[in-house]
């Protein structure tokens, strides 16, 4: 009898198996919904933390997932969404669009 009670739970669990195909998706709203979160969290004090590295999580056995804020456009970036330049001091992390000096963090930050 709990053999059959474990293959009923398998099969559920193959049924969640189709949407790992759309993983990545889902793990880009999640990160957004993380990022918010931490802005909401930190307010003010993300002038005082710019910069620095908030969270690492483990993706996978070889991905490692950075939350940091951008120390020029003063946003919460992901590693995987924006890009990480790290700074071997952890005082300087700045993302991609920011670090190639697009238009996408400078102006921002000045402006602020």
């Amino acid at each position: 009898m709990p053999r059959t009670g474990k293959k009923k739970a398998r099969p559920s669990k193959k049924s969640f198996s189709i949407f790992d195909e759309d993983e990545r998706p889902k793990d880009e709203v999640g990160r957004r919904k993380i990022k918010r979160q931490y802005e909401e969290l930190l307010g003010i004090r993300i002038e005082k933390l710019r910069g620095r590295i908030l969270n690492r999580e483990r993706i996978d056995k070889t991905v490692e997932g950075i939350y940091f804020i951008c120390v020029a456009c003063k946003k919460v970036c992901h590693n995987l969404d924006e890009g990480l330049v790290e700074d071997p001091e952890n005082t300087k992390n700045t993302c991609n669009p920011c670090a190639k000096g697009g238009d996408g963090g400078k102006e921002k930050g000045r402006a602020a």
